[in-house]
């Protein structure tokens, strides 16, 4: 038998799961819709007391996480004991939700999903602003263990993505590790990204050598850090021309 207790935490509904997910498992489909009917669509699962768990059981978590996601809901899991993840595995469970080590981490990811929502809600205007800026910046392939650090200079940078010259060591699709340092205080970031965009040398003699990047899986905290210190720029540069 399943036994669920019901907390809250940060605006999260945090289900404390104990015993066995099994046929009789019903509840929990039962707890989740509730816990939407009340508008409470964050929910975290705490699996850390779970016993056991067959594939009637995985069915029951499958339809509580699609009934979630259908009401525009998250649904998470979070400290999986060792004895399940085998299972979990196989049902392909890991590869469809997010699973987390432990009950903080699983709760911040949910404060991290609010700042990438707030930034997916900006408007387009402000989203996509570029920078123009001479910014050094370290780079080099992410696959490849033997690859040097290139050096090149930011021309133009955005929340998603930037324009690096005097580096042409790269092609279209590859992936980057970069490095940079954001003035004053040099705070360091490193960035994932793919080349996106590479200038015509007929065409466009003077953007060589260089490439266009976008950032790939970005925290929504670095991309909050990278918004506001192009908003603060171009505020200064817009200041500085009155």
């Amino acid at each position: 038998m399943l036994d669920i207790k019901a907390r809250q935490k940060d605006n999260v509904i945090i289900l404390d799961l104990i015993g066995h997910i099994d046929v009789d498992s019903a509840n929990l489909i039962e707890i989740v819709g509730q816990c939407l009917r009340d508008c409470h669509t964050d929910i975290l699962c705490n699996l850390e007391s779970v016993e056991s768990i067959d594939y009637t059981g995985i069915s029951a978590v499958v339809i509580a996480y699609k009934e979630v996601i259908n009401n525009k809901g998250r649904m998470k899991l979070a400290s999986v004991p060792l004895h399940l993840k085998n299972i979990f595995g196989v049902a392909g469970l890991d590869r469809v939700m997010d699973i987390y080590p432990s009950q903080e981490t699983a709760l911040h990811s949910f404060k991290e999903d609010k700042i990438i929502e707030k930034i997916t809600k900006m408007q387009l205007r402000r989203r996509f602003k570029r920078l123009p800026i001479e910014m050094k910046i370290e780079l080099k392939a992410k696959y490849d263990r033997r690859a040097v650090c290139h050096k090149g200079d930011i021309l133009n940078l955005s929340g998603i993505g930037a324009y690096i010259y005097g580096c042409g060591q790269f092609k279209l699709g590859d992936e980057l590790v970069l490095k940079l340092k954001l003035p004053p205080k040099n705070e360091e970031i490193d960035l994932e990204a793919k080349v996106v965009w590479l200038p015509d040398k007929q065409i466009q003699p003077n953007f060589q050598p260089g490439m266009g990047v976008e950032f790939h899986y970005i925290s929504g905290r670095v991309q909050q850090k990278l918004l506001e210190f192009i908003e603060r720029n171009l505020s200064t540069m817009s200041s500085d021309k009155h």
